[in-house]
C-alpha cells in the first residue's frame, strides 16, 4: 500500500484512520500491560549479541519501537520471509515477493530475553490479531510474523502464542506466523530509522508515535531514549 505524507495529511482528520491504525489499544488498552512469557530464556550470565526478526505491519513503527528498549543494540528495516531471491520496496509491494516489512533487532542476551522482546512485540508494536495487514496497511507483506533464528526462540514464541490465547488477553484469536527465517534483506537507506527522521510525517504522527508512548507507559523500566545512530 502506498504510503506518503501528502496522502495521510489528507486523511489526518479523519477518525477512522485512528481507529485502524496499530497501537497497543487497539490490543489490550494503554496501561494494562500483557503477562510475561512462561516459556523463555534466563538473562545470559555475559554481554553478547543475538537477533531477532519481526513482522508486524509497516516496518517503521516496528523499528521505532524496538530502536527505544534497553538491550536492544541495533535494528534495521528489512525485508524476509519471501521465496523471491531479491528484496526491494518496489518489489515487495507488488504483494509478488512473499516477503513482509520486517525489522532485524540485535540485542544484548544479558539485558533482555526473547521472551521480553516478543511481549513488547505483542503488546506495543503492532495488533497481532490482524490477518494481512494492520489497519489502513493491507497486503501480506504487512502480515505479523516471527522469524525464527534457532529452535529455541521457535519453542518461546509458540509457547508465549499459545499462553496468550489461552489467557484470552486479545479481542481475538492471534494470527501471528512462527516461520524459520531463510534470508533476511536490508531495506532502502531512506527507510532506516524513518519514524526518527521524520517526526512531522503525519503517517508516524497518527499510527507510530503512539507505539512509542505506550511503551514508555507500560514498560518504563525498558524504555530508553532513541537519538539515532
Amino acid at each position: 500500500m502506498f504510503r506518503s505524507s501528502v496522502l495521510f495529511a489528507s486523511l489526518a482528520l479523519v477518525a477512522v484512520l485512528f481507529v485502524g491504525c496499530s497501537r497497543v489499544s487497539a490490543a489490550t488498552g494503554v496501561g494494562v500491560p500483557i503477562p510475561v512469557a512462561a516459556t523463555d530464556d534466563t538473562l545470559a550470565a555475559k554481554s553478547g549479541r543475538e537477533t531477532a526478526v519481526f513482522a508486524g505491519g509497516c516496518f517503521w513503527g516496528t523499528q521505532s519501537v524496538f530502536q527505544r528498549v534497553k538491550g536492544v543494540k541495533t535494528t534495521t528495516a528489512g525485508y524476509a520471509g519471501g521465496s523471491a531471491a531479491t528484496a526491494t520496496y518496489d518489489q515487495v509491494t507488488t504483494e509478488r515477493t512473499g516477503h513482509a516489512e520486517s525489522v532485524e533487532v540485535v540485542y544484548d542476551p544479558s539485558k533482555i530475553t526473547y521472551g521480553t522482546l516478543l511481549r513488547i512485540f505483542f503488546s506495543v508494536a503492532h495488533d497481532p490479531t490482524q490477518l494481512n495487514r494492520q489497519g489502513n496497511d493491507v497486503g501480506p507483506s504487512y502480515r505479523s510474523a516471527i522469524f525464527y533464528r534457532t529452535d529455541q526462540q521457535k519453542k518461546i514464541a509458540e509457547a508465549y502464542i499459545a499462553q496468550l490465547d489461552a489467557a484470552h488477553v486479545f479481542h481475538g484469536k492471534i494470527v501471528t506466523e512462527v516461520t524459520p527465517l531463510r534470508k533476511f534483506f536490508d531495506a532502502e537507506d531512506y527507510h532506516q530509522d524513518y519514524a526518527t527522521k521524520n517526526p512531522g510525517d503525519s503517517y508516524i504522527q497518527i499510527c507510530d508515535v503512539p507505539k512509542t508512548a505506550a511503551l514508555k507507559e507500560l514498560y518504563p523500566d525498558l524504555f530508553v531514549p532513541y537519538k539515532g545512530h
